[in-house]
């Protein structure tokens, strides 16, 4: 095996089992911070070069593209190779320097014996050779270590430096994610550069104290417009913004990444959030399903800001081994600040749409209660789908149950009803032919209050026969008045991977699925209703989509 983890002979894509085929991936192995520059979108993504699975040797994977669709691979950006980072090359950001050239910060492991006693401390690495727009290499220079962890921080939850920002003052800022040692509270903590990054100070204060006594993983903070879906440099400013602070909390299989959008003064260095991160439900996150760690960037060929997020394996150890590849990022999804202000709407990037082929359409279906049609004419296992339905009119009626307090583990539950006046309602994706594995994404219409409100799910239990994979529901509440907007969602099915977004973005759910049966050709997919009441498909359009070209090179 090569060192960097290329495996030259790796099958075409289709031809192994649940591999995607339009989703970067590294081409073997374990894999879990973008930029653009000269002409070329860079992804530097956590590697693991000797087994599908996390260790104690984890470098930077390089891989570069002009469209974030189709990649090549280069060899790895950062390796172990000083004190400060002997035992890994853990997650962290870039940013373009107002000269133009890229610098990287990052975690480095350092070479403490025991595993217990190794510090997480910031390493900044620059290009050997800014003319190269591939930056093929990076050094560390020798003021390195940068950042330590402080004496109340514990020396293993310090990590993650975010993108750096400049303020009015000229001083750039970072922010760590770390967790204290006597409160055991989760903090993002501000250090200030005079320097373009070498020499930093910490400020007396975190900009971020979260009430949960998690540690804030993989911490992002950047501006969005209040209007429009442009994006715009980490470093703006203004009253025409408003800024976002991202935290993830690791679970025991993957995680959550919440957010919260608030006031940010680089004068005062005070971050004013309209709520708090509670690590609950009540939080905002970018994904109700498998989807964490994920890292923004400003795309300034495009003026867009980027979202990239690492979605978890959810089979078995033991399948990832004989696999031999374990990860792969969602999607690049374009973020903007709603028009209420109140939450991030999602899209993926445009350029995705080009490798839609093969399409056909159907408007205005009636679906009876009880239901459902075959989508044919497409790759059902590889396909992007956009649906709108349309409901009769909802009326106030005082004999529908409020379903106020019906459990969420219910209400996400797609085989069950309880309190629907419509639905549930939606696609079934990567069925079966005999629809013994269907994974259903859905939306159910409940009383709630003097209202409605707007389920959306994405429900695992059937979507394998298999035993030793990790099915589960996935829901959220969807931010629409269903009396006053129609319904819509799309669907990106890839294999073992399916994102759904629902309003247009405002809500999105990422699920994996490992079929047995419904794999390639044998996949299917069909619109359903398995409510009471009939309700209209007034559009659903669906391409099959090509193979993206990933790291498909020989390097």
């Amino acid at each position: 095996m090569a060192e960097d983890g290329n495996v030259p002979n790796l099958p075409v894509q289709n031809q192994v089992l649940n591999r995607t085929s339009f989703h970067f991936q590294p081409q073997k192995n374990w894999l879990n911070a973008p930029m653009y520059y000269k002409g070329f979108y860079h992804l530097f993504y956590q590697h693991n070069p000797l087994a599908p699975e996390f260790s104690r040797k984890i470098i930077w994977g390089h891989s570069v593209s002009q469209d974030m669709v189709n990649w090549i691979q280069l060899p790895p950006a950062l390796s172990p190779s000083e004190s400060f980072d002997i035992n890994s090359c853990w997650s962290g950001s870039a940013t373009i320097l107002p000269n133009g050239k890229p610098v990287i910060l990052y975690t480095g492991i350092d070479n403490k014996e025991r595993r217990e006693d190794r510090w997480q401390v910031t390493v900044l690495a620059e290009p050997k050779d800014v003319s190269d727009p591939l930056l093929r290499e990076w050094v560390k220079p020798k003021q390195n270590p940068v950042m330590v962890p402080p004496e109340n921080i514990l020396h293993y939850c310090f990590r993650d430096p975010t993108t750096a920002w400049q303020g009015q003052d000229g001083r750039w800022r970072v922010l760590i994610g770390a967790k204290e040692r006597d409160t055991r509270r989760g903090v993002a903590l501000l250090y200030h550069s005079t320097d373009d990054c070498v020499q930093w100070t910490r400020y007396q204060e975190p900009l971020l104290v979260a009430q949960a006594n998690e540690m804030l993983e993989c911490v992002d903070f950047f501006p969005v417009k209040l209007t429009g879906k442009e994006g715009v440099d980490t470093s703006v400013n203004n009253a025409s913004v408003r800024h976002v602070l991202k935290v993830s909390f690791e679970e025991e299989k993957g995680g959550k990444d919440c957010y919260v959008i608030g006031t940010y003064c680089s004068e005062t260095e005070r971050f004013v959030p309209d709520s708090e991160l509670t690590y609950t439900s009540a939080d905002l996150r970018y994904d109700h399903g498998w989807f964490y760690a994920s890292k923004s960037f400003f795309d300034s060929a495009k003026n867009r800001r980027i979202n990239w997020g690492w979605v978890v394996e959810t089979d078995s150890r033991e399948d990832d081994i004989e696999k031999g590849w374990a990860g792969l990022l969602a999607l690049p999804r374009q973020m903007w600040l709603d028009t209420s202000g109140k939450r991030l709407m999602q899209w993926p990037i445009q350029e995705i749409n080009n490798l839609r082929t093969r399409h056909v359409s159907f408007h205005n279906r009636q679906l009876e209660g009880g239901s459902m049609f075959e989508i044919t004419g497409i790759t059902a296992a590889q396909v992007d789908v956009e649906v709108t339905f349309d409901l009769p009119g909802l009326e106030e009626n005082p004999q529908i149950r409020d379903s106020t307090h019906v459990a969420d583990a219910v209400l996400f539950n797609r085989g069950n009803s309880l309190g629907c006046v419509y639905g549930p309602f939606g696609l079934l994706a990567l069925a079966s032919n005999d629809l013994s594995e269907q994974t259903a994404i859905f939306f159910k219409i409940i009383r709630r209050g003097n209202g409605y409100s707007v389920i959306m799910g994405s429900d695992e239990n059937r979507s394998s026969l298999r035993d030793n994979v990790q099915k589960i529901p996935h829901g959220t509440f969807l931010d629409i008045d269903p009396r006053h907007e129609k319904i819509s969602l799309r669907c990106l099915i890839d294999h073992s991977i399916i994102e759904s977004y629902g309003a247009g973005g405002r809500n999105v759910i990422t699920s994996r699925v490992y079929p047995k049966l419904a794999i390639g050709e044998a996949a299917k997919l069909y619109a359903f209703n398995n409510g009471t009441k009939g309700v209209t498909m007034s559009s659903l359009d669906a391409w099959s989509m090509r193979n993206a070209q990933i790291n498909t090179n020989a390097i």
